[in-house]
């Protein structure tokens, strides 16, 4: 039996919730390895709406779920999380949730800094979600975060704290801030301390005796491929490596075991916040796919900017993050459309692209060229074989494959679970 590494393969968005929700009722544990609780994850099972940011999916079904070492963890939000789907009825304990203890923390510094960058920042805005991801991982690799191990060592914390704050108190006075309050701080971290601690452990050796014991391991990613902070439309993008090699630095195991890595992929293409997007749509086409694919952020509710689909871009990300397949979501969407268009490469000064160049000011002036293919009139929605696709859907999903050199694993056609077109088994691999 394989693990299975899922990555969004887009700018995030695409529906990895309801996949890998349906992988984990199948799997033995499920790890988030990067981000943070900027990301959202919808998932739909029997009736019931689950909306979650930091736990990993797998907790819905019970599944042994651990965030890694990857993951800059808000400990407040993370409790508000857990009571939330506590109360929607989700057992959690230290049995089946556990978070590393090397995790860094988003402190109320790091929101409170977003937030000043982001109203100074002008027409350089970047759209973060404003919840203090990046900060806390500038802290992290500056080598003076406060991780999850230290709120069992609260009364030696003061080096730190003298390291923490020398850094951030010279920024706050640029934005005639005042200087961290140490005390409120500290007694912060100690009315926090005993929820998170319960739950904190090496996630490593715990994930090494689930392996030895022959379990299936899902990797749960979030965001996309395009946030990448490398890889990415940089500097739109978000402050972690998002690609599928991350499983293994996030998580503590190794680059063998990320196996079979499923790229979520939408059958058009959204993204939130600002940067380049060759293929947006800003007519009323580009409405009514927002409209009627409820394109609206999970954790910011901020309305999704929505184009057609990109396979210049699809094809990228599945080469950069080593995708062995891809699983479609959303074609439901596109239904009653008389026509549909995929992008087969970009127009630049008078030059043909078959990639996204990485300047960011060349990305803003891709001509997108397109393919055009007729669309379908039934309905998709609900679908859960090739059977019960319209034609001219098939088409264009073979269509999609053919552009991105990359195999279709599964088509999702709902939100519901079990509305899914499984051609691959990730598991099976």
């Amino acid at each position: 039996m394989a693990n299975v590494t899922v990555i969004g393969a887009q700018w995030g968005d695409e529906g990895k919730g309801k996949i890998v929700d349906w992988l984990a009722s199948r799997a033995d544990a499920v790890v988030r390895f990067q981000g943070g609780h900027n990301a959202g994850h919808t998932l739909v099972v029997d009736g019931t709406t689950y909306k979650i940011s930091l736990v990993p999916s797998g907790i819905v079904t019970g599944t042994l779920s651990l965030i890694g070492n990857g993951v800059v963890l808000d400990p407040w939000a993370l409790k508000s999380e857990i009571e939330k789907l506590e109360g929607q009825g989700v057992k959690i304990t230290a049995d089946n949730f556990a978070v590393a203890d090397n995790c860094p923390l988003i402190l109320p510094l790091h929101r409170d800094l977003d937030g000043l960058r982001e109203t100074a920042a002008g027409q350089g805005k970047i759209g973060t979600t404003g919840r203090g991801i990046g900060p806390a991982y500038e802290d992290k690799v500056g080598r003076r975060a406060i991780r999850v191990c230290d709120l069992a060592h609260l009364d030696e914390i003061e080096p730190q704290l003298d390291r923490l704050c020398a850094h951030h108190d010279a920024l706050r006075a640029g934005f005639d801030e005042p200087p961290i309050d140490r005390e409120a701080l500290i007694a912060d971290l100690r009315e926090i301390a005993p929820f998170v601690l319960q739950f904190a452990q090496p996630v490593w050796k715990r994930l090494k005796k689930v392996r030895k014991a022959g379990a299936r391991v899902l990797f749960e990613g979030a965001q996309g491929v395009l946030l990448d902070v490398d890889h990415g439309t940089y500097p739109f993008v978000t402050s972690s490596n998002t690609v599928s090699g991350t499983a293994a630095s996030g998580s503590g195991l190794g680059p063998n075991a990320t196996g079979f890595v499923l790229g979520i992929t939408k059958a058009y293409t959204t993204r939130v916040g600002s940067g380049p997007f060759p293929t947006e749509l800003t007519d009323e086409i580009g409405q009514g796919l927002g409209e009627r694919g409820h394109e609206f952020g999970v954790v910011t509710g901020r309305k999704r900017r929505v184009g057609w689909f990109d396979a210049v871009l699809v094809r990228q990300t599945c080469s950069i993050a080593g995708v062995t397949g891809i699983a479609l979501t959303k074609i439901d969407v596109l239904d009653g459309m008389d026509k549909v268009k995929i992008c087969t490469g970009y127009r630049l000064d008078g030059k043909i692209y078959d990639y996204l160049p990485s300047h960011a000011a060349s990305q803003a002036r891709c001509e997108p060229i397109y393919e055009e293919m007729e669309g379908w009139q039934e309905s998709t929605a609900g679908a859960r074989s090739w059977a019960d696709l319209p034609a001219n859907a098939i088409k264009y999903i073979s269509r999609i494959q053919e552009l991105i050199e990359c195999p279709v694993a599964l088509v999702s056609t709902s939100p519901e679970r079990e509305d899914t077109i499984l051609v691959r088994d990730p598991f099976e691999d």
